[in-house]
């Protein structure tokens, strides 16, 4: 039996090679692709390659897609391969019947009116009736090689033109309508595209699955894509595509932009591995293709409000799909430009710095997710870190979402504190007016321990200092505990030490929380029986001999009470203002004592 095309399609792509041709073979990274030693023929230097879709050996040459591969190694036979495969994507396997046959030799007959059509856009590009849209291509800086390369062409002007055109290969109106290429009008079949310069969409193949045209002239709509027919689904379908995965195989970096011209100004920039979405945001299965082409594509959409808004997009739909072999870059671009004006304007070589300078998606999510968001108030404040916390949780890899809320958090109290670390590389301690001698630094770091160790032996605490544990400079070793408890004081119900542990261990920081604690006993052997309350003033009594001048303390004691008198009916911020007052005075006095007290 002879399976649809789309169907094998699908299946190649719901099932990614490299993790079948990996359950046998033990691959490792080479460049963009990974390799190992060849299961057809005994060798001790790795020659066997696998890409995005199909392996290759250079030593004994075999080679094939995942479902060759299936049927070399286990030796079943094509329809059992596809039937195993089928089953892991949940897939259902076409049943042979007289409809069946009928419908793939009907896409079939699609396909080749689209080649056809193909043709004929290009004929008409290079005839007298083509000229003002040559001339429009070549005046946006479009050579003769990339027209040929993208296959650019003239529908003409309409009116039956493209149907007269290719009637004498037997082709009929009807199946122009099938294609996208015609539609019904009042009168009869019209054309679908009119006065507009062609773009011919291509799957990861190469063949022709529809058609986009820009108007000449001031018309609307500018761009206009064919529409969904049996082969061409703009959720599915990439513009560049099979250009594209020459370019990655090559060893480039994709890039995915907003419009057909972009794509091909980055090509013959030299960019030749971008790909852009159909008039549509970026989808699920977008974004599938795009990961299955490259670990880590650089998006880089227009610098205007909806180009930040599409990225934004991206951002919240790659969330539930990021891991730590799939992730994202993002290139920002000067305000007004695009990919296409900015290579033109700056040239490759400026392009090619800015794409190296592309910032990862760990390094671009605060900044996108700070955007419009109100940080003035505790209130505001308090609702953007549960947004920090929330858009990391919906990490599916529950370690990489660890990394990203310690991430996100640490930058948000960096930023209170009035820092704000390089996420390219590990952050810098937060800057102090003066620094310490040793000795004092030293007293420092057991003091943060002394005041980790205590909120992990009492959480309840972490409501009431909560705010100056915020602004406490401690030691960045112990940033991810610290990001850890705000988190679990956000969204935990019950605020005991079991439960905080049972958070910690999700987070993997349950073992390096023990040995904090086990180091603070060192210094202070804590009382079992201590009450609450005693263990605040154990608490408070070491935050106040940490590295604050007077001059910080009346700063917080006076933020403190601004925001009291806006809100007088908490009785929470009235306790904090009051223990504030306490610990000015107590620092005016010098009443504390050392770090074993």
């Amino acid at each position: 039996m002879a399976l649809p095309a789309n169907f094998l399609d699908e299946l190649r792509a719901r099932v990614p090679i490299a993790g079948v041709v990996g359950r046998s073979v033990k691959l490792t990274r080479s460049g963009r692709e990974t390799k190992g030693c060849c299961p057809f023929h005994g060798e001790k230097t790795p020659s066997f390659y696998v890409y995005d879709d199909h392996f290759h050996c250079f030593g004994c040459g075999e080679h094939g897609d995942v479902i060759t591969f299936v049927m070399k190694t286990t030796g079943a036979g094509f329809m059992e391969a596809v039937e195993s495969l089928a089953h892991e994507a949940g897939l259902e396997v076409p049943k042979a019947s007289p409809q069946a046959a009928r419908a793939e030799q009907h896409r079939a007959g699609i396909a080749e009116v689209l080649a056809a059509a193909g043709k004929i856009f290009q004929k008409f590009l290079h005839e007298p009736q083509g000229k003002p849209a040559l001339d429009y291509l070549r005046g946006r800086g479009l050579g003769e090689e990339a027209i040929r390369r993208f296959g650019l062409g003239w529908s003409g002007e309409g009116r039956g033109v493209l149907a007269a055109a290719l009637r004498g290969q037997g082709i009929k109106p009807e199946q122009l309508i099938e294609a996208g290429l015609m539609k019904h009008g009042e009168h009869g079949p019209v054309d679908m595209f009119f006065s507009r310069v062609m773009f011919p969409i291509t799957d990861r193949r190469g063949a022709i699955i529809s058609f986009g045209g820009r108007i000449m002239g001031d018309g609307q709509p500018k761009y206009v894509n064919g529409p969904e027919t049996q082969l061409f689904a703009k959720r599915r379908a990439l513009y560049g595509l099979h250009q594209a995965r020459d370019a990655v195989r090559k060893g480039e970096q994709l890039i995915v932009v907003e419009g057909y011209m972009d794509v091909i100004a980055l090509a013959q920039g030299g960019f030749g591995a971008a790909v852009a979405p159909l008039g549509t945001a970026l989808t699920q299965e977008h974004l599938a293709e795009i990961w299955r082409l490259s670990p880590e594509p650089v998006i880089c959409f227009d610098a205007d409000a909806a180009g930040r808004r599409a990225a934004l997009k991206t951002v919240d739909l790659a969330l539930g799909a990021l891991a730590p072999d799939r992730s994202l870059k993002f290139l920002n671009l000067p305000e007004k430009d695009d990919p296409d004006s900015l290579i033109r304007r700056e040239g490759p070589a400026a392009f090619r710095a800015r794409l190296d300078a592309a910032r990862p998606i760990s390094a671009a999510l605060y900044d996108m997710l700070a955007e419009g968001a109100g940080r003035a108030t505790p209130e505001a404040r308090a609702a953007f870190r549960a947004r920090l916390i929330e858009v990391a949780g919906r990490i599916p890899d529950k370690n990489l979402a660890g990394e990203y809320r310690a991430m996100l958090l640490e930058r948000f109290f960096a930023e209170r504190r009035g820092a704000k670390p390089d996420f390219r590389k590990k952050p810098p301690a937060p800057a102090r007016a003066s620094t310490p001698p040793p000795d004092a630094g030293e007293a420092n770091f057991r003091r943060g321990r002394l005041m980790l160790a205590t909120l992990l032996r009492h959480p309840a605490l972490l409501h009431d200092v909560d705010e100056a544990f915020a602004r406490l400079a401690l030691p960045p070793a112990y940033a991810k505990i610290r990001d850890a408890l705000h988190g679990f004081a956000t969204g935990a119900k019950n605020l005991d030490t079991e439960t905080l542990f049972t958070h910690l261990s999700l987070l993997g920081l349950a073992e390096e929380a023990r040995l904090i604690e086990a180091l603070a006993a060192e210094d202070h052997r804590p009382d079992p029986d201590a009450s609450l309350a005693e263990a605040a003033e154990k608490w408070w009594s070491w935050y106040i001999l940490m590295d604050f001048s007077v001059e910080t303390l009346r700063a917080q004691r006076d933020e403190l009470e601004r925001f009291w008198k806006a809100h007088q009916d908490d009785a929470g911020a009235w306790a904090r203002l009051i223990k504030y007052n306490e610990l000015l005075r107590q620092a005016l006095a010098g009443e504390h004592g050392s770090a074993e007290n």
